[in-house]
């Protein structure tokens, strides 16, 4: 097989992981995690349900997929730094890039699908359970960049918790209706206070 028709092979299967997942949430959303079955799935995105496993081994995957390329975000970010940067002042300044953007993983973001992602996400047990896991990959992948011995991985455990905990705190104040420049300007703050403390504690 060529590199050519590998390449079309794997663009097609993301696209299929895409449409699925779009799907998918747009029912969660719509009735509730709880509410729609994989069937359901599986007949609105007109493929199996054996097929629609194959692609998503756990029905928590079909909302998480949207985080799937973000869970070596921070390794990437620290693997591919300027020489002489530290990893914790790499890692801020990707963040406060991802505010500046919009980004939703930074949770400042207003627009009305991203607000229900979060709150399909935040507001299901099951898919905040399965979001822990999605962290401790995240986790691992940081942890390995950084040497993958204890301190690496108390290190990224910390940092993967500040940046859970700064994005969490963003989406609440916008789905409770504050300005998203008002909130951003307490990002800011809050993100180089965070990072700061913990280069201050040696955290790489």
């Amino acid at each position: 097989m060529s590199t050519t028709e590998i390449g079309l092979r794997e663009r097609k299967k993301q696209r299929m992981y895409q449409v699925v997942s779009d799907i998918a949430i747009g029912l969660f959303v719509e009735r509730g995690f709880d509410a729609v079955s994989v069937a359901e799935v599986a007949a609105a995105a007109e493929i199996s349900k054996p097929t629609l496993f194959r692609y998503f081994p756990a029905k928590e995957d079909l909302v998480l997929h949207r985080l799937a390329d973000h869970e070596g975000e921070a390794a990437r970010v620290v693997a591919e730094r300027p020489e002489g940067q530290s990893p914790v002042a790499a890692l801020l300044a990707h963040f406060l890039d991802g505010l500046a953007r919009r980004d939703p993983v930074t949770g400042l973001n207003g627009d009305p699908d991203v607000l229900a992602y979060h709150r399909l996400l935040y507001g299901t047990p099951s898919l905040v359970a399965r979001l822990y896991a999605h962290l401790e990959r995240s986790e691992a992948a940081l942890a390995g960049t950084l040497g993958g011995d204890l301190d690496a991985r108390v290190a990224a455990g910390q940092i993967v918790a500040v940046r859970r905990v700064l994005a969490q705190e963003n989406w609440r104040r916008v789905e409770r209706g504050e300005r998203l420049e008002d909130v951003e300007k307490d990002a800011v703050v809050a993100a180089e206070r965070a990072f700061g403390r913990l280069g201050k504690a040696g955290i790489l």
